[in-house]
């Protein structure tokens, strides 16, 4: 089906082509039509084809080291989705299914090729939008990396984890040493000072019993607050190895679209020099 192509300039792959460049293109481009839950390629099918979402819900996933489905991207309109193993023909790496009735532009890289070929500065346009699309990724990994586990974990904080939080910030402080040393030299001094008449004579067992009550519910809260440090610490560690992972796969597949296109740039430049050798 013919494909107009103002649906293409929705793309943001292909946002900087002019009028001319994209009449081209879509010439080349068919419009295709998927019924709810059919599947538009898996993972292993050979990579002939990319496509642009045009309207409905195409849900991409793939599998990972514990064979479990992982929703991969949900493209919204004008996104492409495939297109990496389409300039590297490679086979998909992802699974993608129409969830209803959706409409996609299919495109593979012979549409790309003649594009460049007829119109050798869209290749450039092309490249630019590459570039942005870097940063942009860079941005993310900045982002993510300054993330801060320990909003996260108080953001998802129970009442009563705040107050064991608080209760070992504040027992582990010169203010509670100091003021429970006062303390003591005071009740210990009071009851001295009143002999016969003092409500807890010396050994002072009733202080003792205190004490013992204080240190046994004490300590299991600084347990408990010592558990959340462990947690903040754990998240810490998957935040890093996050970053790190998505770090290497968006520089690695971006890096792999650049080169792709500026060796494809090259050889259209080499051709467009055969045909039109200088005087």
């Amino acid at each position: 089906m013919p494909c107009d192509p103002q649906l293409l300039r929705e793309a943001p792959f292909f946002a900087l082509l002019d009028d001319e460049e994209l009449a081209v293109l879509a010439g080349q481009v068919e419009r295709r039509t998927f019924a709810p839950r059919q599947r538009i390629y898996k993972i292993g099918d050979p990579a002939g084809t990319a496509y642009v979402m045009v309207s409905g819900a195409v849900q991409v996933t793939t599998i990972d080291e514990d064979h479990q489905d992982v929703l991969f991207d949900q493209p919204a309109s004008g996104d492409l989705f495939g297109f990496a193993s389409m300039l590297d023909q490679t086979p998909h790496q992802t699974n993608a299914i129409a969830l209803e009735e959706s409409v996609c532009i299919e495109l593979d890289r012979h549409d790309i090729l003649t594009l460049v070929q007829q119109k050798p500065h869209a290749a450039m346009d092309m490249l630019t939008v590459l570039g942005q699309r870097l940063h942009a990724a860079q941005q993310l990994v900045r982002g993510r990396a300054a993330r801060n586990p320990n909003e996260i974990i108080e953001a998802e904080a129970t009442f009563g984890e705040r107050v064991a939080d608080a209760v070992a910030s504040f027992g582990g402080s010169w203010t509670f040493i100091i003021s429970f040393l006062v303390l003591l030299m005071v009740y210990s001094a009071i009851n001295v000072a009143l002999g016969g008449r003092a409500w807890d004579p010396y050994p002072f067992i009733l202080l003792n019993l205190i004490l013992s009550m204080l240190a046994a519910i004490q300590a299991p809260v600084i347990m408990m607050s010592q558990n959340r440090q462990d947690t903040k610490d754990r998240l810490r560690g998957e935040l890093d190895f996050e970053v790190n992972r998505r770090s290497e796969a968006e520089i690695q597949a971006l890096t792999g679209k650049v080169n792709l296109l500026i060796d494809k740039l090259g050889d259209v430049d080499d051709e467009v020099r055969r045909l039109r050798p200088l005087p």
